[in-house]
């Protein structure tokens, strides 16, 4: 006699997108309720742009428009990075070491909604800086229009998706106690080397391309109409090169290791 045949009822649309809904909830008020991890990511991008650009140097940048525009971005463009590598690089290595991420697989939710999850906590992040960014910028001697604004925030939230796949990656091989260590590894010198708040000697101007944060930072600028390095069209596809290749990477080292 023949086994029974086991019937897979898939779940009806409406509850997967709630599901995904509802983890994306909970993992951002996770984080929001996290004064370790919301305090720097959300003030310190404006406060370091209104002490460098109003208190230090103000009369300065006042004379030099293009400066003050140098300020603005870099500072944005810093305040996009650390979400997603932070959020991601410790929350996974985390996570998988004391096996919360097998549970989750176990879960009847669908497989990808924690990484959507904090993708969309790393974009609501970001979509929180480029709000107060956009409030102090006429601080800093800034004339930007609405759109201008509007179209640098939304390149920006965008912009999150290929720092969470480096910190995705770097979760996904180091332990929860050096993840912190390992991140920063990543983003000091992504900060210092990317060109976004000095420049550098013409020497070193080669490294600043290999980083996502110059693609980043010159993909805003030509967003917001102002002139840029380089193509935008081949910004976006370094930018999604690198997100393709560290979350394919992460992926598949968590399936090895479970």
């Amino acid at each position: 006699m023949s086994a029974p045949a086991i019937q897979t009822l898939a779940m009806p649309p409406r509850r997967v997108v709630r599901a995904y809904a509802v983890e994306a909830k909970y993992e951002s008020l996770r984080m929001l309720r996290a004064p370790s991890f919301a305090g720097p990511f959300l003030l310190l991008p404006a406060a370091l742009y209104l002490l460098f650009a109003v208190l230090l140097f103000g009369p300065e940048i006042a004379k030099d428009p293009r400066s003050a525009l140098f300020m603005y971005t870099g500072f944005s463009v810093l305040g996009v990075m650390g979400p997603g590598l932070f959020g991601f690089g410790i929350s996974v290595a985390t996570e998988r070491e004391q096996g919360l991420l097998k549970l989750k697989r176990a879960l009847p939710m669908p497989q990808a909604a924690v990484l959507l999850a904090r993708m969309l906590m790393s974009m609501l992040f970001v979509a929180i800086v480029m709000a107060s960014m956009s409030a102090v910028s006429p601080f800093g001697g800034l004339h930007l229009s609405a759109s201008q604004l509007i179209a640098f925030s939304l390149v920006n939230v965008a912009g999150a998706a290929p720092f969470c796949a480096m910190g995705f990656f770097v979760g996904s091989l180091v332990s929860a106690k050096a993840a912190p260590a390992f991140v920063n590894i990543v983003y000091l010198p992504m900060i210092y080397l990317s060109a976004i708040l000095f420049p550098l000697p013409k020497s070193m101007q080669w490294i600043a391309v290999l980083s996502p944060a110059f693609h980043l930072d010159q993909l805003g600028l030509a967003a917001m109409g102002v002139a840029s390095y380089g193509s935008p069209a081949v910004h976006v596809i370094v930018l999604a090169g690198v997100t393709v290749v560290f979350a394919f990477f992460a992926v598949r080292r968590l399936a090895r290791v479970g």
